[in-house]
Parts: structure tokens; sequence; C-alpha cells
């Protein structure tokens, strides 16, 4: 796989002795690849990430992997609060009010390529290739409700967790009922936090609670053109049964 190292951005720094173990998909909701290597490659802004791909499938290796690249920003997964030291961040040249709002097949090639490269490389797990609005549902929507994740997906490059049964689900169900723990709006925040998500704030906060559920369904439920609560709720089940089971 070819990458185009002319450009390198100045804002990284050590990871320590962090294992890689996520990646992070991004758009940069700027109006081209060269802005966003502009921007990204600024000292003054503060921001980076590993690698930048273009709407024709070019890949820009801005950071070494080696080291820690500044695209997370305040995030969180599985207890995970410094997600930068852990990560791999993948930007795409994308706006969703741009003349660059379509994910190019030659981009999400290149992606798919680079992903699992990254993942065979470093062992890193299925459920651990994520959207930005995975780990800061209270900030961002990126890479937003049309990326096609469907691709992904069919490739085995990530979890599908849609060939769940009734059956499946009930366990699941049943572990939380002997817990007590019986209200689906319970449910769903315990089975968020157990998937990964940051719900410390979700339980007392209508508000943080409703983002939390839009993030969710940016991902997951996408394809559906109304979505009413028990249809998170069965998304939801079916995608902790599927985790619990997933081992890469």
């Amino acid at each position: 796989m070819k990458y185009i190292t002319k450009y390198k951005s100045p804002n990284y720094n050590s990871r320590g002795k962090s294992k890689i173990k996520l990646i992070i998909i991004h758009y940069t909701a700027l109006r081209s690849a060269k802005e966003a290597i502009t921007y990204l490659c600024t000292k003054e802004r503060k921001v980076s990430a590993h690698y930048l791909i273009s709407q024709n499938g070019l890949i820009y290796n801005l950071v070494n992997e080696k080291f820690r690249a500044w695209h997370a920003g305040q995030s969180f997964w599985q207890d995970i609060v410094d997600v930068n030291s852990f990560s791999i961040g993948i930007e795409l040249d994308y706006n969703p009010n741009a003349k660059n709002n379509k994910f190019s097949s030659k981009m999400i090639s290149s992606l798919k390529k680079l992903i699992l490269k990254l993942k065979n490389k470093y062992k890193i797990n299925k459920k651990n290739i994520l959207a930005h609005s995975d780990i800061a549902p209270f900030r961002k929507k990126d890479p937003g409700k049309y990326f096609p994740w469907k691709l992904l997906e069919n490739e085995k490059i990530i979890s599908n967790f849609q060939n769940i049964t009734k059956n499946d689900t009930k366990i699941i169900e049943d572990w939380f009922y002997k817990y007590n723990i019986i209200s689906k709006k319970r449910i769903i925040i315990f089975a968020l936090s157990l998937i990964g998500y940051d719900t410390r704030q979700v339980y007392k906060n209508l508000k943080y609670y409703n983002m939390l559920i839009t993030a969710y369904k940016s991902r997951y439920v996408t394809k559906l053109t109304y979505v009413n609560q028990e249809t998170v709720y069965n998304n939801i089940i079916k995608h902790l049964f599927k985790n619990l089971l997933t081992k890469n």
C-alpha cells in the first residue's frame, strides 16, 4: 500500500506505553484534501490525524503511527479517557455541506485496505473500529449517517449483529431481569456502557441521553425512516450479545 508522505503534521506527542487498540474514523468537514492537509499540518491548530484519504483515494500519512496524533479530543471508549494514546485516527476528505459531500468509491476502497492493514498489524478487534461520534457522542457527528458502514460489514471488516435471534436476545434480557434491571431505558444505558459508550452523564440528564441515542442511531439504524425506542432497544440488545461473542 502506497502512502503520500511529503506532508507532515507537527501536532503529535508520545503514546507512552499505550498499546494501539482502536481505529477512529472522522470526516474533515473542510472543502478539499488540500485544505485539510493545510489545516492538519498547521501547528497553531493543535489537531492532526495519522491518515487523510482524499476523494480520489490517495492516502496521506501525516503522523507516524508510533506517535500520538491529536484527533479524538475529549472522548471516551471502554473506560479509556485518553483515546488518542490508544488509537489510529483516519480523516476522510468529506464535507456534508460542500462539493466533496460524497463518500466516493475510491475513498472507501482505500479506507477498507488501510483498515485491514492496521487491523492485522495491531490485532485490532472488529468492534474497536469506531466513528468519532461513538467516542464523543455529545460533541461530534462524524463520519455521519451517510457513511457506508454496511460495505465494511459485508466484507467482515466490522461486526454485523443483525443475524442475532430472539432466543439470543432473551438470554441478555433474562440476565438484566435477574439483577432487577427492568426499565428499557436503564437496560439501554447499561448495555451501551458495556459496549463501550460514555454513559456517565446520561442517567439523570435527558439531553445527554437523547444525544447518545442519536449518535448510536446515526451509525447502527440509519436505514430505517422511523425509529422508535423499541427499535433502538432491540438493536442495542443484539449489539451487546454480538459483542460478548466477538473475540477479534
